[in-house]
């Protein structure tokens, strides 16, 4: 049997930002073989502390400590599992056991240095490749040069996370969804003691992240490692965790057997299906419209091949399909971002049809004004506040209190609280959340009040409770602006719950389209989850 040993000992740690409180003396022992999941609302605290594990300077406790247990090598110095005996994996060498404070350890101090190193985080919404480069590459420049058989690693990774298929695709022409298994292969390949991951699937569709859940607890468990996630998906906790932490306020607020923990999260959690409207005529139509590009490793690549769909007016309309069907290459030559190659892509203005390929104010820069947009990997302006983001940084033209007002206005509007608006008004990007700030991104849409609003993964990095505040959101907007909504997620519950019609998407091409229930179970892409928004 494999021994198990601590790894990390969290000694009451404490963290405030700006006289807010986001971590209040959370204390636990993470030992080997043992996988943490956090869950809690955006702000809850659940980032802070894998950052303050993870070493960001930014992130050092106010109080408590945070203590690593390793085995150091009395030969080539390096770190391992501290077991006690155990020779080094390295070279061979004789091993001693030693504990460390780590926050007590200068910012350059090279044992900080060398712990960092046998750690792996994976951030929200963070595709940190080498975007000309192949994924093959990707992974290639996470794994030292003397380490043996480095191809043959980087393919075992690539299989690891489902990407073989991928192999020499360049990084910047794969899907939210993709990037994000090569960020977790990139990360496994520096081989780490010690695993942190902010939402590791939160972009991927259900049955992708399946996949990798089973597979990522299995590495843990065969790897003896210890593992921190944090997670919205009460799906990913329990079949991850072996303890799970419920956080609220920066508060640890619940502790123990993860089904229990989450049951207890979604206490509050509950959405009804919005009432049918009445829709209006047809506001974007697509015939037989593609997208192929050429790549000199692999050809003609048909990203979208000859896809036909008509989207009427006030509708909330899906486009779901796994990871790498085309949804996100749709939904921006819907936008205009991305000129079809063949067929036709027309959105209505007016009484006029205006063809998104057509460069110029005469084409798509007729159209592009008044459609919002929310990206996948969308960005803030960090170095203003969150009012200039909404208001100056994104060209409103409007008297300052009234900007203000607005600004208050679609912030409520997608889910934060009437008494804290002003302090998230004056607040910097960097000092709140990743759900916060995704939301902070949708209000951005909003504020111009468009005809049509593209969300690519609207709700990723959202709790449910912010999810139904936002899927609210939605529809009033649909009910009182007349807006019209493309949504391409792999959120079943958000999918189901809040949109009109759906289209499923396979391989570049439009396989089916209906109600979206009837297309979430055509298609099985609940797995098995049992969490039902609508119950």
């Amino acid at each position: 049997m494999t021994q198990s040993v601590d790894l990390i000992t969290i000694d009451k740690v404490t963290k405030s930002f700006n006289g807010k409180p986001a971590l209040k003396e959370f204390s636990a022992v993470l030992t080997t073989g043992h996988i943490f999941g956090l869950v809690g609302k955006s702000g809850s605290g659940k980032s802070v502390l894998l950052n303050m594990l993870r070493g960001d300077p930014e992130y050092a406790p106010d109080s408590g400590r945070v203590i690593y247990h390793f085995s150091r090598c009395t030969n080539c110095g390096n770190l391992g599992i501290p077991i006690e005996g155990a020779p080094c994996k390295r070279c061979g060498g004789d091993t001693d056991v030693e504990s460390v404070d780590f926050w007590s350890l200068g910012v350059y101090d090279p044992l900080r240095e060398e712990i960092g190193r046998r750690i792996s985080i994976m951030l929200q919404r963070t595709f940190a490749l080498f975007g000309d480069k192949s994924v093959i590459e990707n992974v290639l420049e996470a794994i030292p040069e003397n380490v043996p058989k480095r191809v043959e690693t980087a393919i075992e990774l690539l299989s690891f996370v489902n990407m073989t298929h991928r192999t020499m695709h360049i990084a910047r022409d794969l899907s939210g969804g993709e990037k994000q298994r090569v960020v977790l292969a990139r990360q496994l390949a520096h081989d780490p003691i010690i695993f942190l991951a902010d939402e590791p699937t939160g972009t991927l569709d259900p049955y992708t992240a399946e996949i990798i859940h089973t597979k990522l607890r299995q590495y843990i468990k065969d790897h003896n490692i210890g593992m921190v996630f944090a997670s919205h998906w009460p799906e990913a906790i329990d079949k991850m965790a072996d303890t799970a932490f419920l956080m609220e306020d920066g508060a640890c607020v619940a502790e123990g057997e993860p089904k229990k923990v989450t049951s207890k999260f979604m206490e509050a959690y509950s959405f009804e299906r919005s009432n049918d409207v009445v829709t209006g005529q047809d506001i974007i139509r697509l015939k037989d419209a593609e997208k192929h590009f050429f790549s000199v490793t692999r050809g003609v690549v048909k990203a979208v091949d000859g896809i036909s769909f008509n989207v009427k007016e006030r509708e909330i309309f899906a486009i779901i399909g796994f990871s790498g069907a085309g949804k996100t290459t749709t939904s921006r030559m819907i936008a205009g971002l991305s000129t079809a190659t063949g067929g036709k892509v027309e959105v209505r203005i007016g009484d006029d049809w205006v063809d998104m390929s057509k460069a110029g104010y005469d084409g798509k820069g007729r159209a592009t004004p008044y459609i919002g947009i929310l990206h996948q990997e969308y960005s803030l302006y960090p170095f203003d506040t969150v009012l200039q983001n909404l208001s100056t940084c994104i060209g409103i033209n409007m008297p300052a209190e009234l900007a203000k007002m607005k600004a208050i206005q679609v912030l409520m509007s997608v889910g934060f609280d009437k008494k804290n608006v002003n302090r998230i008004l004056e607040s910097y990007p960097d000092s709140l959340s990743v759900g916060e700030c995704q939301r902070i991104a949708f209000a951005q849409a909003l504020i111009k009040e468009p005809r049509i609003v593209l969300l690519d993964e609207p709700t990723g990095t959202m709790d449910p409770i912010t999810k139904v505040i936002v899927a609210k959101s939605v529809v009033r907007a649909r009910e009182q602006l007349g807006e019209t909504f493309i949504v391409v997620s792999h959120d079943m519950d958000f999918i189901r719950n809040c949109c009109d019609r759906a289209v499923f998407m396979e391989h570049g091409k439009v396989v089916a389209e209906g109600k979206p229930e009837d297309i979430i179970k055509q298609f099985d892409l609940e797995g098995t989850d049992e969490n039902d928004m609508s119950e």
